[in-house]
Order: C-alpha cells, then sequence, then structure tokens
C-alpha cells in the first residue's frame, strides 16, 4: 500500500466532536469524497447517486436533484415549535453537524400539504396536532428540568429528555394527555421518512437510487450481486454489531 493510501477496513477516526466525549456515529467511518452525506461520513465514501440522474427519467430526476438542491420553507410549525422540535431531531438522528439533512422542513411541508400516511392511532389526535402538542411538551419538560425550552437545556438535558420520550417514560406533567410512546411513533415515522427520502440518505447507505428506466441487472446477495452503478461499501465492521459493542444503543 502506498504511503498516501487509506485502508478503508480500519478507516482512519474523524475527530471527536460531540459534546461530553460521545464519538462520531459512528466512530472511524471515511470522510466522504464524492458527493454529501450527512456529516459528510459514511461507509461508501466515493459513491454519489446524483451522479446517475443521467439514467433517470424526466419526472423522477427533478423530484430527486430538487430534494438535494431545495429546502422547503416553514409554512406548518410555528418559530417556536421549530426550535424544539429541530432539537429533539437533531439528537434522535444524530445530526450533530452541518450538512444535515432538513427533516423538519420536509415534515413540515407534507404537514402543511395535508400529506398523511392514511391511518392513526385511535387515541391520538392528526398527526400534525401530535407534532406540535410534542414540541411543546418537550418544552415545558425542559422548564420542568430548570431550562428556559429545550433548545437552550444543556446537553445531558436534552437527552435524558428525548431518551425518556423515546422509552415512554414521560406520562404526567405535560404528557398527561398524550401518550409519550405513541408520540414518540408518530414523530419518528415522519422523521425517519423524511430522512430516507433525501439523495444525501442514499449516499450514505448506497442506495442505488430509482430503477426506472433502468431497472435491475443483477439481484443477487452480496457484491456479485450489485448492479454496477451500485455504491461499494469501504468499512468492513458491522453496524449491528459494531454499535451495542461500543455502547452506543
Amino acid at each position: 500500500m502506498s504511503g498516501d493510501a487509506m485502508d478503508f477496513a480500519r478507516a482512519e477516526h474523524l475527530p471527536n466532536l460531540r459534546e461530553d466525549g460521545q464519538p462520531a456515529d459512528p466512530s472511524g467511518l471515511p470522510r466522504q469524497r464524492q458527493g454529501i452525506t450527512p456529516q459528510m461520513h459514511g461507509r461508501y465514501p466515493d459513491y454519489d447517486v446524483l451522479a446517475h440522474a443521467d439514467a433517470w427519467d424526466e419526472v423522477t430526476r427533478e423530484r430527486v436533484v430538487g430534494r438535494a438542491g431545495r429546502v422547503p420553507v416553514l409554512r406548518f410549525f410555528t418559530a417556536e415549535e421549530a426550535a424544539a422540535l429541530r432539537t429533539l431531531l437533531d439528537l434522535a438522528l444524530a445530526q450533530d453537524a452541518e450538512p444535515r439533512i432538513p427533516v423538519l422542513e420536509i415534515v413540515d411541508s407534507r404537514l402543511h400539504e395535508g400529506r398523511r400516511d392514511g391511518f392513526r392511532y385511535e387515541d391520538m389526535p392528526d398527526d400534525g396536532q401530535t407534532w406540535r402538542a410534542v414540541a411543546a411538551a418537550v418544552d415545558a419538560t425542559a422548564r420542568e428540568r430548570g431550562a428556559a425550552s429545550l433548545l437552550a437545556a444543556d446537553h445531558p438535558t436534552r437527552v435524558g429528555i428525548v431518551d425518556d420520550l423515546a422509552h415512554g417514560r414521560l406520562d404526567d406533567g405535560p404528557w398527561s394527555e398524550l401518550n409519550s410512546a405513541r408520540a414518540w411513533s408518530v414523530v419518528m415515522r415522519g422523521a425517519l421518512s423524511a430522512f430516507y427520502s433525501h439523495p444525501w440518505a442514499w449516499n450514505e447507505i448506497g442506495f442505488g437510487g430509482p430503477a426506472y428506466p433502468r431497472g435491475y441487472m443483477r439481484l443477487g446477495a452480496g457484491p456479485a450481486g450489485a448492479d454496477p452503478h451500485e455504491g461499494a461499501e469501504a468499512f468492513s465492521r458491522d453496524p449491528v454489531r459494531d454499535v451495542p459493542a461500543r455502547g452506543l444503543e
């Protein structure tokens, strides 16, 4: 191996930029060299799904490229709600630095346009009302814990509130009329749908993007079954085993 080559099987470690000494997510991923990923690191450092845009039909190309180039204007949430929810989503999705996928703006756009999943829990309000209620409740919980808001809270307080929400431990005070476990489910369903609809997330996971009209050539498992346009993974550590081994569940 030449002196300036990088062994991606072990990877160079990213600087520790998180608060309270937490490692990068996950520690050691290569820096992204082609395209954009959240925080510019990932398992596919030389892959950019947008480089294949010419293979898509015009409507698909306009839609996908537009997601990467245009951030929707907030129209559904108030500034106060947006501040609380952005803080919550950054923690929940581990978006610790730029570039970030504009998850809140995508969710806001869908709610403003009345796009829903077509179902809701029997004991829960409309998804838009649930998001607003969560924004108000996390700020109220932060005030109970000594901060002016979730945004103004220190990092341990923020993490504690989000962790309690994720594990359904909030059931009194501002949460007494809202099922916190189901509220978390609603929020994360919307957040993950928004996150993984974005081409930057596709770069992060090596997703080949739209198959129309190109179609698929190979359908087997593993590298031998990958299509030529799919990303090549450059980090051998299995995330399913790696994350719990380093105590990051």
